[in-house]
């Protein structure tokens, strides 16, 4: 069999029509097809490789870790250099109440580890949720997503799951002494890049303190300079109470976390003991690269700009058959007329060497979320070329 042959009968597939581009190598903004053909990295993975791809630092970090130690324990029994750097580093950009870090796999799981850390914290056991939100396809996660055609097959799901409506200030009075915390995207990101107003965001905020009710913002896309800032929250002056970080955590290695405040998170120590647990979590060498990555972004400046380079794709990319651009920091959403359109769109990008991709829940839309180092001169370019596209559209 070929390479392809395997990859459609002996590796699981996620859906009836994959992309199938067969990867040779990939760095910086570029992916490499085994024909050669250069890809600009137009969705950084998925909004993994905000450094973009293979950066020096990163390696250098990994091929280090390689020469001391791999996996030694499961995550909290050894004392080990890469989670205790990973933790200080974390410690230095966030906030003073996001003190204490538990590493782990995913994203996905970081949200599961969040809403465990929730319910044994205060409990309670409601979780109010957002429609048309994306929070992980595990059963926890998914039970979070407010999304009922991916939900219906895996019923039942965590109870006690109550959604809200992203940016409605009257949903808020759904939030009572009751709720245990509410989980919600600092930028609703599989929704179609939906950005909640500043008064909306600060009212959350007020009614979760007022309730007794954990604050858990999933910054799993928007985390590490994504919408020009750190963190999207910075932007709207709050803090949450847990924080859910992954994707562009590992500088494209695989490592997520939820952070809390030293008194929130000791209460998975107790009552019972291993209140959460992970095998690989913190695996050292994904520490050691998520350090790397996070001084990167720091001594390169990578974040200065990027409210300038999204602004500039914004105006690019105003083409007749676009009808809108949610655009925040280098994160956009491009809608277009139909599902069909859109489909058009991303298959001739692809034709054309630009990677692009649909959200799951505005199958209408297209996703932009190039690395943060992305020049201008490469954001011209690629929005030439995605204008061509958009002029050869039937």
């Amino acid at each position: 069999m070929n390479n392809k042959e395997i990859f459609f009968n002996y590796q699981a597939q996620t859906t009836p029509f994959p992309i199938g581009l067969e990867i040779e190598r990939a760095e910086g903004l570029f992916i490499y097809d085994t024909n050669g053909k250069a890809y600009y990295d137009m969705v950084s993975g998925l909004a993994v490789t905000n450094i973009g791809h293979r950066h020096p630092k990163v390696l250098n970090a990994i091929k280090k870790q390689l020469d001391t130690h791999l996996h030694v324990m499961p995550y909290g029994e050894f004392i080990q250099g890469p989670q205790i750097k990973l933790a200080e580093k974390l410690n230095s950009i966030l906030p003073d109440n996001l003190t204490t870090s538990y590493f782990v796999n995913s994203g996905a799981e970081s949200v599961e580890g969040a809403l465990k850390l929730a319910k044994r914290y205060t409990g309670r056991q409601e979780i109010i949720a957002c429609h048309k939100s994306y929070h992980g396809s595990t059963h926890g996660a998914l039970s979070v997503s407010g999304n009922l055609l991916k939900q219906s097959a895996f019923k039942p799901l965590l109870p006690n799951v109550n959604f809200i409506h992203f940016d409605e200030m009257d949903d808020l009075s759904n939030i009572t002494e009751k709720t245990a915390c509410v989980i919600i995207e600092t930028v609703q990101g599989d929704a179609g890049v939906r950005i909640a107003s500043q008064a909306y965001m600060k009212a959350l905020r007020e009614k979760c303190t007022e309730t007794g009710t954990l604050l858990i913002l999933d910054e799993i896309q928007t985390g590490f300079g994504r919408t020009g800032t750190f963190f999207a929250f910075e932007q709207y002056n709050i803090t949450p109470d847990i924080l859910c970080i992954a994707k562009a955590l590992g500088g494209g290695m695989p490592i997520g976390a939820f952070v809390s405040s030293k008194e929130i998170m000791d209460c998975l120590t107790n009552n019972p003991m291993l209140g959460h647990i992970t095998t690989f979590g913190g695996h050292p060498v994904n520490c050691a690269a998520a350090v790397a990555n996070i001084e990167v972004i720091e001594e390169e400046n990578l974040i200065e700009g990027v409210k300038e380079k999204g602004e500039l794709m914004k105006q690019l990319l105003s083409h007749k058959i676009v009808k809108e651009i949610r655009q925040i920091g280098l994160m956009l959403a491009i809608d277009l007329e139909s599902d069909e359109i859109t489909q058009q769109v991303v298959e001739g990008c692809m034709k054309k060497g630009i990677i692009t991709f649909w959200f799951l829940s505005c199958p209408a839309s297209f996703r932009l979320a190039p690395p943060l180092t992305i020049t201008t001169k490469e954001i011209e370019l690629v929005c030439k070329g995605i204008n061509e596209v958009f002029d050869s559209v039937k």
